[in-house]
């Protein structure tokens, strides 16, 4: 399950890295008044939309899109949910408790409305959108972290590096900090998953940027152009896209998981 979903990651990364050599065009440009909506054919290999703009060219940069917003939100998501959970597990008490109280807060938040609520304040963007879904997003890595890191403080080789006189901040980011990363590295993929989804969703609501191509802002001009049903070649690629690349970081994200689980280990 997770070679399968790592293969289909490195097609579309592929794709997003190689987009001008794969037979696209601009597409942002419009075409010829004769072009508007046509099915696919020789020329358009998946059709045109309503200002008779190459689907396919939409479909292949609109990867790039969606991975960077994935990628980038998942790494703010980890880093500052480590952060936080490292803190909260390691000092414990008063420190303890006042982070979880905030992470506590903000998981309590309904995650969409609170998405479309900052989206719609901060305005359209690239890192508006990458910014509000780190924001909803890193509560949970928090959380996690800090059960890992409860545990971790208490055993052998922190002890005796605190024995030795380790300060606070070497413990936790040279003796903690190793154990807990293929963790993070689980999460972070799942939290991809996450970032594509909130992106396609904001998007798909005109929310997301209109200064580039992605597959929510594909979904949102179709739906805004009233041809849903009768131009499928428009629709049904974006929405395959979006549902093959989160159930690919999923699969892969999940076999992460599985692998460093100690049944697994002792099989």
């Amino acid at each position: 399950m997770g070679r399968t979903g790592l293969i289909i990651i490195v097609l579309f990364i592929a794709a997003a890295v190689f987009a001008p050599f794969l037979g696209t065009v601009d597409p942002a440009k419009s075409g010829e008044y004769e072009n508007i909506l046509r099915p696919p054919c020789s020329q358009f290999w998946l059709g045109t939309d309503d200002f008779a703009r190459d689907v396919w060219s939409q479909i292949v940069f609109g990867s790039r899109i969606s991975l960077t917003i994935g990628f980038a939100a998942a790494f703010f998501t980890v880093v500052t949910g480590a952060f936080i959970g490292l803190l909260a597990g390691f000092y414990g008490n008063l420190i303890e408790e006042i982070l979880m109280k905030i992470v506590d807060f903000f998981m309590m938040l309904p995650e969409l409305p609170l998405m479309i609520i900052m989206a719609a304040v901060l305005g359209p963007g690239l890192w508006n959108i990458v910014f509000v879904v780190s924001m909803v997003s890193w509560p949970t890595t928090a959380r996690i972290v800090r059960s890992e890191v409860l545990s971790l403080k208490e055993r052998p080789f922190v002890e005796a590096s605190r024995c030795i006189g380790a300060s606070d901040a070497y413990l936790m980011f040279y003796e903690i900090l190793p154990n807990v990363l293929p963790l993070l590295f689980a999460q972070a993929v799942l939290m991809i998953t996450a970032a594509i989804y909130a992106e396609a969703v904001l998007s798909f609501l005109g929310l997301g940027d209109p200064t580039t191509v992605s597959w929510g802002g594909m979904l949102h001009t179709a739906f805004e152009s009233g041809v849903m049903a009768r131009a499928l070649w428009w629709v049904v690629p974006p929405i395959a896209c979006i549902v093959t690349l989160i159930v690919s970081f999923t699969f892969l994200g999940t076999a992460i998981t599985d692998v460093m689980s100690p049944e697994y280990t002792e099989k």
